[in-house]
């Protein structure tokens, strides 16, 4: 098989587009992202990288809370929107219907099926990104996503960004059952 050498790139699938909240000037802003991921079980935890020029960045500094909303494709619309104006130069408080949980200081956005309130743990500065470390204190669900009390993904139907494409997408059909066919052996 032959390969091509791209140089150091991003090219890890999938990545989630989530939108950040986070609370400036006393209202809720959001961002849309995709470098996100889950980065402890115990405590819960996860990983996301913001451009420090980030309007929501403010926010998260400021209150030290933020959160990550897993919308469903049919946001997809609004999560662009999110993307493509600053919240510096846009009021986005508007954009969604929003709650707040136990931080206080953390909107959360009620379209999203699922919506993680986290309380910032570190940030690390790695040039481009600021990699932000939260610790998820409460996770949010609409009840109509869950399939015997578990989170099912084809209910929650989450939005995928795709690069170097710029497209997003959906997730696809199960291919095995995890934990199971590795016992088959190879």
């Amino acid at each position: 098989m032959s390969k091509k050498k791209l140089g150091p790139s991003t090219l890890l699938y999938p990545m989630p587009a989530i939108v950040v909240g986070s609370q400036v000037d006393g209202k809720p802003t959001f961002m849309s992202a995709s470098w996100c991921g889950i980065a402890a079980w115990k405590p819960p935890a996860l990983t996301v990288g913001l451009q420090p020029i980030r309007h929501t960045l403010k926010g998260i500094k400021e209150h030290g809370t933020f959160s990550i909303n897993v919308p469903s494709v049919a946001l997809v619309k609004k999560v662009d929107y999110c993307g493509l104006h600053s919240g510096e130069k846009t009021d986005k408080s508007k954009v969604f219907k929003t709650f707040y949980g136990v931080l206080k200081t953390a909107p959360l956005i009620e379209e999203c099926p699922v919506n993680l309130e986290c309380k910032l743990k570190t940030s690390v500065d790695l040039g481009s990104h600021i990699l932000l470390i939260g610790e998820i204190v409460e996770t949010y669900i609409n009840e109509d996503c869950l399939t015997n009390g578990n989170a099912d993904p084809k209910k929650i139907d989450p939005l995928i960004f795709v690069t170097p494409t710029f497209q997003y997408h959906r997730l696809g059909e199960i291919v095995a059952k995890t934990f199971e066919v590795g016992k088959e052996g190879y």
